[in-house]
C-alpha cells in the first residue's frame, strides 16, 4: 500500500480541502510529482520529482545512487564513496556534480550541509533504507529554498506507524568486497505521541586495498500532536564514520589496473550531528505555519600523504631516513543554526482557489579550518602535529532571506506563480596562513544584498496531465573551499567574483489511465562568472598546474524526458503483475560562451545520459534491471585529453549495468543483486585534492543478498 497526502487546492474544483490520506496502490514505479502545495511549499509550475524509495529495487544497503534516482533526467553523479568521500554527489544539467555543492540538501525539509552559502557540499546522507521518499526540485527552487543553480533535494525520512504503538524492522545485508549493512528501526504511535528511530551499521572493506569503511548512522524523532491543529516535533541525526582513502591514479595507473591503490596512510574521520525541532500549526482549513529550526554541528578531520608530486608519486619508506615522510593532518569544525518560517494561505478571488506562501529563512555558519599540519611518519590515524598549522581561518556567514510566491488561477486550468526572494549574506573572514615562511594575518568582512525573481506557469488540459514553465534568477557565492581548500595542487585567483545567473524551462507531463507515464522538457540555464580550473603551465619551470578562478560565462541548454510504459497494465488494466519499460533521457550542451574557453565544454559535464531499464513485479516478487549510459567529459575548461595535472584530462563514456530483485512473504522479504554486471571499468571524477589527487575509480563487478523482516 502508497501512503500519499494530498494537499490544499486543487485546481479543478472551487472547494477548500484539508489534508487527507489517500490509501491505494501505486499505478506506476516509484517515481512521480509533487502536488501544486505541500507543507506550506509551492511546487505548482516547477520542473519536480518525487522517488518513493521503498518500491524500488536497488542496492539502498550502499545507497548506489544511479539505482536509488537515476530515473530523473539528466542526473550526473560521482562516485566517490568507495573512495573515501563519505556520500556521492549529484548535479543535473552539466553542473558540478562533486559532493552536491550546486544542489541545496535537505533532510525532512532541513539543510544537512554545513553551511548552505559558505560551505554547501554533503558529506551527511542518511541511509536510504530509513528513507520514505525524495523530493527533487530543479533550478526554479530558488525561490523557496535558496540561490542554488542546481535545485533543491530533499530526503524525506519514514514516519511511525499511526495503527499501533511498536514496530520493529530489520534489515542485514551482505556483499562483495567485505560488505556487512545493519537497518533496524522502531517507530508506534501512542495516545497524542509518536516516535520513530533507527541505527545503521556499515562495513566495508572496500572495491581497492586501503579503502576500508567503518560507519554508525542513526536518528531520532518524537512528535506531540497537541492538538487537531498543533503539532510539535524534534529530531536527532548522528553519522560516525572513519574512512580509508587509497588515493588517486594516473591516466597510465587506471589503464593498468583501476583496483591499483598507491597511498595506505590516508584518513578520513566524521562525526556529524544535526538537532531539529518542528513546529505545524493550522489555525483554519485554509491557514498553515511551518517551523522548522535546526542546530548543526559537526567536525571533519583527515590524514594523508598529501598532493605533492601528484597521484605518481610514491608513499614509501624514504631510504635516508628509514622512514616514511610525515603526513598532511586538516581539521574543520563547524556549527551553523538555520530557522526556517512558511506561512500559507488559501484565498477566493471570485470563484477561484489563490495561495500565497511566504516566508523567512535566517541562517548563521562558523566554519573553523585549520590545515596544513605536519603529521606523524605513522600509517594509523593519528592526527597529532608537529610545530604550528600552516593556516589557521575562521569563517562565517550570516543569513537573512525572506521570501513570498503566489498561486494565481485563472480558470479551472491555468495558474500563473509568481514570486521573489531576497537574500541579506554577510561573511567573515578572520585568522592567518604562512605564505614563504611567513605568517599574514587576515581580517575580511563583505556583505551583498540581491533579490531573486521568478514566475511559473501551468496549464492543466486534463486532469492528469500539464504543461508547466518558469524561469527564476540563481546566484552562487564564493565559498571556503574555493578560497583556501585542506591541500590542493591548484593555484588559486584572489580576485574570485560570485556567481549569478538565471535558469528555464518548459516541459510537458502526466499519466494516461495507470499504464504510461512521461515528462518531456527542456531547458535553459545561463551560468556567469563561473569559478572552475583550468590546466595551465609554469612559463619559468615548465610544470603543468591547474588555476581555480572565474573561468567565464556559460549556457547550459537541452532537453529532459521521462517515459515508463507498463506493458500489462496497458493489455488488462486488472491485472495484478507489472511489466514495465522506462527510459530517462537528457541531452545537456553545456559549454563556455565567453572568455579564453570560448566554445569548450563545461567541465565534469556529459552531453549525452541515459538510463534504461525493465521492471516485473507482482504480488509477492519483483526485480530490475536498469542500463545506465554517461557519456564522455572533461576535467578542467581547458578540455585537454591528457595532462601531467591530476585535474586536468579526459572522462571517458561508460555503460553499467544493474540487476535487483525482491522477494517478499507475509512480513518478510529476501533481497539481492548485482552492481555493474559487467564488470565495467571507468570512473566519474579526477581531483586536484583529497581523496586523491587523480583519477578516483568506480567500483566493478559486485553482488549484494540481505534479509527483511518486519514485528
Amino acid at each position: 500500500m502508497l501512503i500519499l497526502t494530498k494537499m490544499d487546492a486543487q485546481t479543478d474544483s472551487s472547494k477548500l480541502f484539508s489534508d487527507i490520506t489517500i490509501l491505494g496502490f501505486k499505478a506506476m514505479n516509484g517515481i512521480g510529482h509533487m502536488p501544486d502545495v505541500k507543507e506550506g511549499i509551492i511546487y505548482a509550475g516547477k520542473k519536480n520529482e518525487v522517488i518513493l524509495v521503498d518500491s524500488l529495487d536497488a542496492n539502498k544497503a550502499i545507497n548506489n545512487t544511479r539505482q536509488i534516482l537515476g530515473r530523473i533526467p539528466g542526473l550526473n553523479i560521482v562516485e566517490t564513496e568507495s573512495g573515501g568521500f563519505t556520500a556521492n554527489g549529484i548535479a543535473t544539467r552539466g553542473l558540478n556534480p562533486v559532493q552536491s555543492t550546486e544542489m541545496n540538501t535537505r533532510q525532512n525539509g532541513y539543510n544537512v550541509s554545513a553551511d548552505a552559502y559558505g560551505y554547501n557540499e554533503a558529506y551527511y546522507l542518511p541511509p536510504m533504507e530509513a528513507v520514505s521518499r525524495i523530493e527533487m526540485v530543479r533550478g526554479a527552487a530558488a525561490l523557496q529554498f535558496g540561490g542554488q543553480f542546481g535545485g533543491m533535494v530533499n530526503y524525506v525520512l519514514k514516519e511511525a506507524p499511526t495503527n499501533k504503538p511498536f514496530e520493529f524492522t530489520t534489515s542485514q545485508t551482505f556483499g562483495s568486497f567485505g560488505l556487512f549493512n545493519s537497518f533496524n528501526s522502531v517507530g508506534g504511535t501512542y495516545k497524542k505521541f509518536s516516535y520513530y528511530a533507527f541505527i545503521q551499521y556499515r562495513n566495508l572493506n572496500g572495491y581497492r586495498p586501503n579503502s576500508q569503511q567503518w560507519q554508525l548512522s542513526g536518528f531520532g524523532k518524537l512528535t506531540y500532536k497537541a492538538s487537531k491543529k498543533v503539532n510539535i516535533g524534534v529530531e536527532y541525526s548522528l553519522l560516525r564514520n572513519k574512512l580509508q582513502m587509497p588515493g588517486g591514479l594516473t591516466d597510465s595507473l587506471f589503464e593498468t589496473s583501476p583496483r591499483i591503490s598507491m597511498r595506505s596512510r590516508n584518513w578520513l574521520k566524521t562525526p556529524w550531528n544535526i538537532v531539529a525541532a518542528i513546529l505545524e500549526y493550522h489555525p483554519s482549513e485554509n491557514t498553515s505555519l511551518h517551523f522548522k529550526t535546526s542546530y548543526l554541528f559537526s567536525n571533519r578531520s583527515l590524514v594523508w600523504r598529501n598532493e605533492d608530486g601528484g597521484p605518481e608519486a610514491l608513499d614509501i619508506i624514504d631510504t635516508a631516513t628509514n622512514q616514511f615522510v610525515p603526513r598532511e593532518v586538516g581539521k574543520q569544525d563547524m556549527q551553523s543554526i538555520n530557522s526556517e518560517l512558511r506561512f500559507s494561505q488559501n484565498y477566493r478571488i471570485k470563484n477561484q482557489v489563490s495561495v500565497l506562501s511566504a516566508g523567512v529563512r535566517i541562517g548563521y555558519a562558523s566554519f573553523l579550518k585549520r590545515g596544513g599540519g605536519k603529521g606523524t611518519t605513522n600509517s594509523d590515524f593519528d592526527l597529532s602535529i608537529v610545530g604550528s598549522w600552516e593556516y589557521d581561518l575562521k569563517f562565517t556567514t550570516l543569513n537573512v532571506a525572506p521570501f513570498v510566491e503566489n498561486i494565481f488561477r485563472i480558470g479551472n486550468k491555468f495558474s500563473i506563480t509568481p514570486g521573489m526572494r531576497l537574500e541579506y549574506l554577510k561573511s567573515t573572514t578572520y585568522g592567518y596562513k604562512v605564505k614563504s615562511g611567513v605568517a599574514l594575518n587576515t581580517n575580511e568582512n563583505r556583505t551583498r544584498v540581491f533579490p531573486l525573481f521568478g514566475v511559473g506557469l501551468e496549464l492543466k488540459p486534463t486532469s492528469k496531465t500539464s504543461i508547466y514553465a518558469n524561469f527564476s534568477q540563481a546566484y552562487k557565492p564564493i565559498e571556503y573551499g574555493q578560497l583556501q581548500p585542506f591541500g590542493i595542487t591548484s593555484k588559486i585567483d584572489q580576485n574570485l567574483k560570485d556567481a549569478n545567473g538565471y535558469s528555464t524551462d518548459l516541459g510537458f507531463r502526466g499519466t494516461i489511465k495507470n499504464f504510461f507515464k512521461f515528462d518531456v522538457g527542456a531547458f535553459y540555464m545561463a551560468y556567469n562568472n563561473r569559478i572552475g580550473v583550468v590546466s595551465l603551465t609554469d612559463p619559468v619551470t615548465g610544470a603543468a598546474y591547474s588555476y581555480r578562478t572565474n573561468i567565464a560565462n556559460s549556457m547550459h541548454l537541452g532537453a529532459e524526458t521521462y517515459l515508463e510504459f507498463n506493458i500489462l497494465k496497458c493489455v488488462n488494466p486488472k491485472s495484478k503483475c507489472g511489466l514495465s519499460l522506462f527510459n530517462s533521457f537528457a541531452y545537456i550542451n553545456a559549454k563556455y560562451t565567453s572568455g579564453e574557453y570560448k566554445g569548450k565544454r563545461v567541465e565534469a559535464a556529459a552531453e549525452y545520459i541515459n538510463r534504461a531499464g525493465i521492471i516485473f513485479s507482482n504480488k509477492h516478487f519483483s526485480t530490475t534491471l536498469q542500463c545506465s549510459y554517461v557519456g564522455d567529459a572533461y576535467g578542467d575548461a581547458s578540455n585537454v585529453k591528457r595532462s601531467n595535472d591530476a585535474i586536468g584530462g579526459y572522462i571517458p563514456a561508460y555503460t553499467v549495468l544493474d540487476f535487483s530483485a525482491t522477494y517478499k512473504l507475509k512480513n518478510y522479504a529476501i533481497k539481492a543483486g548485482i552492481n555493474n554486471v559487467t564488470n565495467t571499468s571507468y570512473f566519474t571524477r579526477r581531483t586536484d585534492e583529497y581523496p586523491g589527487p587523480g583519477i578516483i575509480p568506480s567500483v566493478g563487478r559486485s553482488i549484494y543478498v540481505g534479509i527483511n523482516a518486519q514485528f
